[in-house]
């Protein structure tokens, strides 16, 4: 069997064992709401925040509050 590279390893939620899905999720951080793409959970909606989004988006958000 031939591996292609290119492919990537799905996630899989621990506990249904079901492939996340890219979706469109609401978001509340500090009282902020905001719609992000994620990966989830088709079934129990659980949701992956990936290192670019915590380090990112939300610690923007973060220091937008701090800062009023």
């Amino acid at each position: 069997m031939k591996i292609n590279k290119d492919e990537k390893t799905p996630w899989i939620c621990d506990k249904c064992n079901k492939e996340l899905e890219l979706k469109q999720v609401k978001v509340r951080y500090l009282g902020g709401n905001f719609e992000v793409e994620l990966m989830q959970c088709p079934e129990c909606k659980m949701v992956i925040i990936n290192e670019d989004l915590a380090l990112g988006k939300m610690l923007e958000v973060e220091k937008g509050l701090e800062d009023k």
